[in-house]
């Protein structure tokens, strides 16, 4: 008799089958002209984190990833959870309803004997995909879970926004004002910025600069991040400016930012598909440096905590590449 194929019930998805499915889902909505990891508005009028079923942010690609299904799918809840956490919740998911995937990476440490007898630590990493449905997707949570999204009432405001303008002199950055581009010069390490007056609004303003305030953190006295750039516009330069990018909208939304296209978005676009075409870890990768480049600005502020009870939770996303 032929046997028949064993069946398993777990979560544990292939690291290939990981990068491959999430890689071609971003790859795609690029190709259409569309920035996937483009954050909805929160209930108050601003961008949120999604957030687990017990208030902690996502962080890392799992954000971009839950951004990418609350677009697609239309939800406004920005609370996501396993459907045996609804259920402790006393939720109920629905019949029918499709979840979403959400990643976990980490690694095991393994001792092994080489055939010189001699005991190594050898590190075996591993990735698990799970599933979380939207609190819109289900009946019978309390009531703060449907909390609906709106996009701001004229949201484009020219006057200073106090709270951001903190943020980045907390920062110590050496920020120069003036000229009409916005860059980052690693050789003599300081941001240059056109003058306020020249954005049509704060946070174009705001987001333009927490751009480059990701890329400033890549100086070897910070986080010592090259991609192996050499000159401008190779693959190094791309893997960066991806960074940046993605590291720019986490920063937006913890600061409650509307983000809006660069001028030379259609130009990011082509060089991120060529990037992202030729490896399939790429995003996973960008995603985990642009969440640590946002981790140590915030680490910048007078009230960082340095022991946050927020860590432990955050580790599958801060280790996701």
């Amino acid at each position: 008799m032929r046997k028949q194929p064993k069946t398993t019930n777990t979560t544990e998805t292939p690291r290939a089958d990981v990068y491959e499915r999430i890689t071609k889902r971003i790859v795609e909505q690029l190709e259409q002209g569309t920035r996937p990891w483009m954050q909805p508005w929160g209930a108050c009028g601003t961008p949120v984190r999604p957030l687990r079923h017990n208030g902690v942010p996502y962080r890392g690609i799992n954000t971009v990833l839950l951004w990418m299904e609350a677009s697609e799918r239309g939800y406004l809840s920005p609370y996501w959870m396993t459907y045996k956490q609804a259920q402790e919740l006393g939720g109920q998911v629905r019949k029918g309803e499709k979840s979403a995937l959400v990643v976990y990476a980490n690694a095991i440490e393994r001792t092994e004997t080489t055939e010189e007898g001699e005991e190594i630590e050898k590190r075996i990493p591993f990735m698990k995909g799970y599933s979380v449905f939207c609190a819109d997707q289900i009946d019978g949570l309390p009531e703060h879970f449907y909390v609906k999204a709106t996009a701001p009432e004229g949201s484009e405001r020219k006057e200073r926004i106090p709270h951001v303008d903190a943020f980045f002199a907390n920062l110590g950055a050496d920020i120069r004002e003036g000229g009409n581009s916005a860059f980052y010069r690693i050789d003599a390490d300081f941001i240059g910025m056109p003058p306020f007056s020249a954005f049509v609004s704060a946070e174009a303003h705001a987001t333009t600069l927490g751009h480059e305030c990701v890329h400033w953190t890549r100086h070897p006295s910070r986080l010592n991040r090259d991609f192996g750039r050499k000159v401008w516009g190779d693959e190094g330069y791309s893997r960066e400016e991806l960074c940046a990018e993605l590291g720019s909208v986490f920063l937006a939304a913890d600061l409650g930012l509307a983000i809006e296209p660069r001028d030379d978005h259609a130009a990011y676009i082509a060089s991120w598909l060529t990037v992202l075409n030729g490896d399939k870890r790429a995003i996973f990768q960008a995603a985990s440096h642009a969440e640590r480049a946002v981790a140590y600005l915030h680490s910048l502020q007078p009230k960082a905590a340095a022991g946050d009870d927020e860590a432990a939770e955050e580790i599958e996303e801060r280790r996701a590449a």
